[in-house]
């Protein structure tokens, strides 16, 4: 089983946006102070384990999370691990969105004008996924927290769907494994 895939996941620290709730896909918006001081705290938690390969989305939040945390030398730049492109709900809130469609929205079962499909994210993760069991190893994903969310889904063979239930904080820590031949999630949001 060493040559199977295990995965870290890090979503990128807090941003102004993320902090007021704002659907951030494809904006690059840098992260804020409370979110440098999250990627600082990740650093003593990463400095010890061994990464065979280390992406990150191109994304500013995303990459800076990577530098401040001391793996900006060996991170690469990975395209597929961009948030969700929200098209026309980019920047707003879940509460202005619900309050325009009679009280009640979520991402998660919406069309998104303009933007990516909930299954065309799902297939973005597919094919990730694909790759990096391809590559094998000890791998962290530096990335976003719809993306995360379901990739992770994906990786357990659910529906990108599932990610709805699969709560990320700011700078928070996942691992996903095998348990046996079975893809599980070891540890989440932590």
């Amino acid at each position: 089983m060493a040559g199977l895939l295990r995965l870290a996941l890090v979503r990128h620290g807090q941003t102004d946006w993320s902090l007021h709730g704002q659907h951030t896909g494809r904006t690059d918006v840098p992260l804020n102070e409370e979110g440098c001081g999250q990627a600082r705290r990740l650093r003593a938690q990463l400095e010890t384990v061994h990464f065979d390969a280390v992406f990150s989305s191109p994304l500013k939040r995303a990459w800076e999370t990577a530098v401040i945390a001391g793996l900006g030398g060996r991170t690469e730049c990975c395209p597929q691990l961009m948030e969700w492109d929200y098209g026309a709900f980019e920047g707003r809130t879940t509460e202005e969105l619900a309050s325009e469609r009679g009280g009640t929205f979520s991402i998660w079962d919406t069309e998104v004008p303009g933007g990516e499909s909930l299954r065309e994210v799902g297939k973005r993760a597919d094919l990730l996924l694909e790759h990096l069991r391809q590559r094998g190893g000890s791998i962290l994903l530096i990335s976003h927290g719809h993306f995360l969310r379901i990739l992770a889904a994906r990786w357990i063979a659910q529906p990108p769907e599932l990610g709805r239930r699969f709560p990320l904080d700011a700078a928070a820590i996942s691992h996903l494994g095998y348990e046996h031949d079975t893809p599980v999630i070891c540890s989440w949001n932590q």
